[in-house]
């Protein structure tokens, strides 16, 4: 099994809704593309501390993370951003990590883009099911 890479684009949704109501130009939104890490253990993604200072999103709250070697810490998280991976998109927030490290996408985000991983082709693809836009459950 491998690891997949994909490229990611990241705006600042507060941005977006300041210039949908008509504040400041489409120029004044900042945004960020990435080359993120699919990381199907994780719930939450994970943006580097410049990446969140970049976009200028806001910190919200602090959560504990824990990670795979059961090592645990408070972490910041930080929105409210959009993320896009290839023609589907979502708003959500993110955990801050270090400074440049490799982003990471979490579960969350691919559920609601109804993302499928193939590690063993490396690849992200919507599923079958699916293919023109998410498909979401509602029970």
């Amino acid at each position: 099994m491998g690891e997949i890479r994909i490229d990611v684009e990241l705006e600042n949704a507060g941005d977006r809704v300041l210039f949908d109501r008509g504040h400041g130009a489409e120029s004044d939104i900042r945004r960020a593309r990435v080359e993120g890490v699919v990381d199907t253990g994780a719930v939450m993604s994970m943006l580097p501390r410049d990446v969140v200072e970049r976009l200028g999103l806001a910190t919200q709250r602090t959560v504990r993370v824990r990670y795979a070697d059961e090592r645990s810490e408070e972490r910041e998280v930080a929105g409210p951003l959009t993320i896009r991976i290839g023609d589907r998109f979502m708003n959500t927030d993110c955990i801050v990590g270090p400074p440049s490290g490799d982003p990471m996408i979490g579960r969350t985000v691919l559920a609601a883009l109804d993302l499928v991983a193939d590690c063993a082709d490396r690849a992200l693809a919507p599923r079958p099911e699916s293919p023109d836009y998410p498909l979401l459950d509602l029970k």
